[in-house]
């Protein structure tokens, strides 16, 4: 299995295609540029939702649904926002079909079917959620509006890939309506908090907080908060991102309400969101040339037990001893698999669980049994153990927490390896060409200097980051005067 891989060395992108398809995460669908996410792909996906959710719920958000499809006349009712979605727009303009009376057999659009109205669907769900605060919000009393929306979106994309760039994909979009701008602000500052320690503690996938540049912000938005990571091929991917609307919906929609005072005000809003792409970077920042690598936090199968017998009898004394590891260790809320297929030689399903990245592996077999021992098998490394089995279940616990550790702290020493400082534009392009990964470089703070290096060197500006040091410096392009430094890198 996994050693029909494509390793990542030779071809980056090739060695994600291959990893996400033979893993048995999702395929491509018979509808050019969607995916058809598979039950262990989706499963990490479910594992992500249910912390995502929780971490929501904890912070005072409801969730709720909205509908798919979009009147065109909402969608433009906020021009930024209309504009910067315009081009991956999918739009019904019919509600039937009909018999194709030229072939029999086949289908036609029904022309009398036209709709009055065309239906955007939702690439985003700001114009139909803020038509329908209007009707939401009256009073200071209503306020703040926290609410969640778990829904899948479309973007027409004409160049996809798997997980991290695809026509439809699922995603969660959190939209709220504040009484104050700074309510609204602390709101788009508090999730960006929620994403980066979920990416960090969940993950294990370390990121930069910060803020997106102005031509690098999210179409409405006053202000684009964001968590940036770095994959292993030196590219950074955008993880997730928190808006602070200011009024612009609250204006174009008429949403008011009215202050303890009596007065008539426009809401502040924010909206944030992270999508399935999460699962191509978590299968970027960890994987090796062997297959997935999973954190145990997010893994679907966090330990699975392989019997190594000959004969009914052998498999039944291991399944007796198997029992209560497997008894155990889900009473300290592990989730353990126990494969005793009889379809399989234990080699292949070494072999598979290895590609499929889950964190431990435990062997037991005859001379096992009569050694009361077991040999465990760590995913990260790779390496072996043997343990008595009066410590497995302790040792399991303890190993997976090591695991997740272990991942977390060699991904951080990565992005240090690879985040390089500069000081002018030769340096600047032989990083970016040579070494990747994100390159920290003073900029005058124009769009016309941002669009220069990115026509000449296809970097972008990550965010500017949170914790960014004010320094004097002069712009590695233009010379002109900087107070701090930016992140660049190319990115997904």
């Amino acid at each position: 299995m996994s050693k029909h891989l494509t390793k990542r060395a030779d071809d980056y992108s090739k060695w994600y295609n291959e990893l996400v398809v033979k893993a048995d995460l999702a395929e491509n669908s018979a509808v050019r540029g969607c995916m058809v996410i598979k039950p262990y792909g989706y499963a990490i996906w479910e594992k992500m939702q249910a912390e995502l959710d929780r971490m929501f719920k904890e912070t005072g958000h409801e969730n709720a649904y909205f509908p798919l499809f979009v009147p065109k006349s909402l969608f433009e009712a906020e021009e930024k926002n209309a504009e910067g979605f315009a081009k991956e727009c999918a739009v019904v303009t019919h509600y039937r079909l009909q018999n194709d009376p030229d072939n029999p057999g086949k289908l036609r659009v029904d022309p009398e079917a036209k709709l009055e109205e065309e239906l955007v669907v939702r690439p985003t769900s700001e114009a139909i959620i803020w038509n329908t605060y209007k009707g939401w919000v009256q009073s200071y009393r209503d306020l703040p509006l926290l609410i969640n929306q778990w829904a899948n979106v479309v973007r027409w994309e004409m160049r996809t890939r798997l997980f991290l760039r695809t026509a439809e994909f699922l995603w969660q979009e959190g939209h709220t309506a504040h009484a104050t701008k700074a309510e609204a602000v602390s709101e788009a500052q508090q999730m960006q908090e929620v994403y980066a320690t979920f990416a960090e503690d969940f993950m294990a996938m370390p990121v930069v907080k910060g803020y997106k540049s102005d031509s690098e912000r999210f179409a409405g938005a006053e202000d684009t908060l964001t968590i940036e990571a770095l994959m292993q091929d030196g590219k950074a991917l955008q993880a997730g991102t928190s808006h602070f609307l200011g009024q612009n919906f609250a204006k174009a929609f008429d949403v008011k309400f009215t202050t303890k005072e009596g007065k008539k005000e426009h809401v502040w809003a924010t909206s944030w969101g992270v999508s399935t792409r999460l699962i191509g970077g978590l299968i970027m920042t960890h994987s090796d040339d062997n297959g997935l690598v999973l954190p145990p936090r997010l893994a679907p199968i966090q330990v699975v037990i392989v019997p190594i017998y000959k004969g009914e009898e052998q498999l039944e004394a291991i399944s007796e001893k198997v029992a209560v590891f497997v008894k155990e260790l889900r009473k300290k809320g592990v989730s353990v698999k126990f494969d005793d297929r009889d379809t399989y030689r234990p080699g292949a399903k070494f072999a598979e669980y290895e590609l499929k990245g889950v964190p431990v592996r435990i062997a037991i077999g005859k001379r096992d049994l009569e050694n009361g021992t077991v040999e465990i098998a760590r995913r990260d490394t790779l390496e072996k153990q043997t343990v008595v089995q009066t410590d497995v279940v302790d040792f399991v616990s303890n190993l997976l927490e090591e695991i997740q550790d272990n991942l977390f702290q060699k991904a951080i020493d990565f992005r240090a390896e690879h985040t390089t400082s500069v000081y002018n534009f030769e340096e600047f392009k032989t990083a970016i060409a040579n070494k990747g990964g994100f390159v920290s470089a003073h900029w005058d703070g124009t769009e016309e200097t941002e669009d220069k290096i990115k026509d000449l060197t296809k970097a972008t500006i990550r965010c500017i980051p949170n914790d960014a040091k004010e320094e004097i410096g002069t712009c590695v392009f233009s010379g002109k005067p900087s107070s701090k430094r930016v992140l660049f890198a190319k990115a997904y």
